[in-house]
């Protein structure tokens, strides 16, 4: 509800409210030209979704003994590999010590392995057959949480979930794109 006279809010698309009614602090001031302004911290909405979303698929993909972080590794090194762990890690949007961190249990319990590289000083991370066969063996947990995910927040809003996120990571990865202040 506004709380002064002049104070006026931007509804919701009908889809944000297709499971579930949307809370009364959920509204989106409006700024005098219409534009919805932000409330709250963007860091901490999206941290809190994320504990979310991370708990939901790993409670999938915990039939497979993995975690979603394992599962994103797994399915990346299938598909791009063998790679280079400094290109998995850009292609992941992680940093190279929290991908190192990660890809041990992996290494560790045979999944992954680290060989050699186009030179001596360069190494490639590789599936193992044994990695492969659980990746596909998750897969099914995934569509699993996937599906899951798209019942509990509605196909249309995770689409539109999807078109903002790709549209962050576009703007945080091109420095000089829209909304980028001018020098």
């Amino acid at each position: 509800m506004p709380t002064a006279a002049t104070d006026t809010f931007v509804t919701l698309p009908p889809s944000a409210s297709a499971s579930a009614p949307v809370p009364a602090d959920a509204l989106v001031p409006a700024a005098p030209n219409g534009e919805p302004q932000p409330v709250g911290c963007t860091n901490f909405k999206l941290r809190q979704l994320t504990r979310l979303v991370t708990q939901h698929y790993d409670q999938h993909l915990g039939a497979a003994g993995l975690k979603i972080t394992q599962y994103s590794l797994l399915a990346h090194v299938d598909r791009l590999g063998p790679i280079a762990p400094g290109e998995l890690a850009r292609r992941m949007d992680m940093g190279a010590s929290t991908l190192t961190r990660n890809l041990q249990p992996l290494v560790a319990a045979g999944w992954l392995a680290l060989g050699s590289g186009p030179d001596a000083r360069s190494r490639l991370v590789h599936i193992t057959p044994e990695g492969r066969a659980l990746r596909t063996q998750a897969k099914q947990q995934w569509k699993a949480a996937q599906l899951a995910l798209n019942d509990r927040l509605g196909n249309a809003n995770v689409a539109a979930l999807h078109a903002l996120l790709d549209l962050g990571l576009t703007a945080f990865h091109n420095p000089d794109g829209p909304g980028s202040a001018p020098e």
